[in-house]
């Protein structure tokens, strides 16, 4: 790792635990090579991830392959029913096990045929027997720390992670205040989109709506912003909202199930939405792929996968109109910190916490703060 604790104080110079007294992280955590080693080593790989929907994996031997921050992995139905973890990767030559989703009653290698049981125990390899001190029980496959998250799948690279339940504080019953019946909800649509800025530009971006009735004149016919309030905690911050009252063709009011427009950011990259209409709900997640070019899965869940016509139009205000806004903002904001113009800049807060104050940016940008002294802690 090339960052030093003295650049952990050059980023954070000005930062003030009071947003209103504090200046914003500088600009070279953005823009500069050696700290989105540092977000991927210490942060995305020690912190929890979500993969996807528990039902999403119904019976036994049901699989997802993925790669989670340069980490090959999967997860899979156990025969008793739970869900395991694993590196994705053969004992024998290294080679990936399992690619994609689908359902298996034993895990083979496609290179040479070692295979595993569901649970990663070695069980076979052709010729073993001719080999000199031999134990299949050093060959089982490394797993993974999982959880089960209100029906969400998460998982995290570090063995020594504490839960995320205890992590998260009271992020859970939140979740399922606003949303009982996301047991039963689906998997129905995924965009994706690649963007050209730093994911931490994107999380900024996403946490804070000040920059609404300027950008986003659509969205804000969508949510009362009068009922907007944005209330931080440890690892996450809730963004809660009455629906709008007028007409707009993305949102179904009229004898919906959801009336809130209920959304929470949980650190360091995932977001939890859900909003008025039918029961629904959708994970967003902002994944680095280098200093200036991040990765976006955007995950809907529905009441069934046949779409009513106006969750369709939903998803494509989402696709046409509210995600090109944004995306444009944040390429707009990664460029300009290429320049000699910007270093840091100053949070704009509201007392009362509505929507258009931006705490919950200074928030997050703590929690940056802490997580790179704590991985330079060596340093001192």
């Amino acid at each position: 790792m090339k960052v030093s604790a003295k650049d952990v104080e050059w980023i954070g110079e000005g930062w003030d635990q009071n947003p209103a007294n504090s200046k914003s992280i500088h600009k070279d955590a953005y823009i500069k090579s050696d700290w989105h080693i540092v977000d991927r080593d210490h942060i995305f790989r020690k912190s929890w991830q979500f993969v996807c929907h528990e039902n999403q994996l119904p019976h036994a031997g049901d699989y997802i392959a993925t790669h989670l921050h340069g980490q090959s992995i999967f997860i899979c139905r156990q025969n008793d029913g739970s869900l395991k973890a694993f590196y994705n990767v053969c004992k024998h030559r290294g080679h990936e096990l399992l690619s994609g989703a689908g359902n298996t009653k034993r895990i083979i290698c496609p290179y040479h045929a070692w295979l595993y049981d569901l649970d990663g125990r070695f069980l076979e390899a052709r010729q073993s027997q001719f080999i000199e001190s031999f134990e299949g029980g050093d060959f089982c496959l490394d797993s993974i720390k999982l959880e089960v998250f209100c029906h969400l799948v998460f998982v995290n690279l570090d063995e020594h992670a504490s839960p995320l339940a205890s992590q998260s504080q009271n992020l859970a019953s939140e979740i399922m205040q606003y949303a009982p019946d996301l047991a039963s909800l689906k998997f129905a649509h995924r965009l994706t989109y690649t963007i050209k800025a730093n994911w931490k530009s994107v999380v900024d971006n996403f946490l804070e709506c000040y920059h609404c009735p300027v950008a986003h004149k659509d969205f804000c016919t969508l949510v009362d912003m009068s009922t907007y309030k944005v209330k931080t905690y440890d690892i996450y911050s809730s963004h809660m909202a009455k629906a709008g009252q007028t007409q707009n063709k993305a949102y179904a009011t009229d004898g919906a199930t959801v009336t809130d427009h209920a959304v929470w950011y949980l650190w360091p990259n995932t977001t939890l939405m859900r909003y008025p209409g039918r029961g629904n709900f959708m994970v967003w997640r902002f994944i680095p792929i280098g200093p200036e070019e991040t990765y976006e899965e955007f995950d809907f869940f529905f009441e069934t996968t046949d779409l009513e016509d106006y969750e369709k139009e939903a998803i494509s205000f989402i696709d046409d109109i509210l995600q090109p806004e944004d995306i444009g903002l944040v390429e707009s904001v990664q460029r300009g910190m290429q320049t000699p113009g910007f270093t840091q800049g100053r949070y704009m807060v509201d007392p009362n916490g509505s929507g258009l104050s931006e705490h919950a940016v200074h928030h997050f940008h703590g929690l940056l703060l802490k997580h790179y002294q704590e991985a330079t802690k060596d340093d001192r």
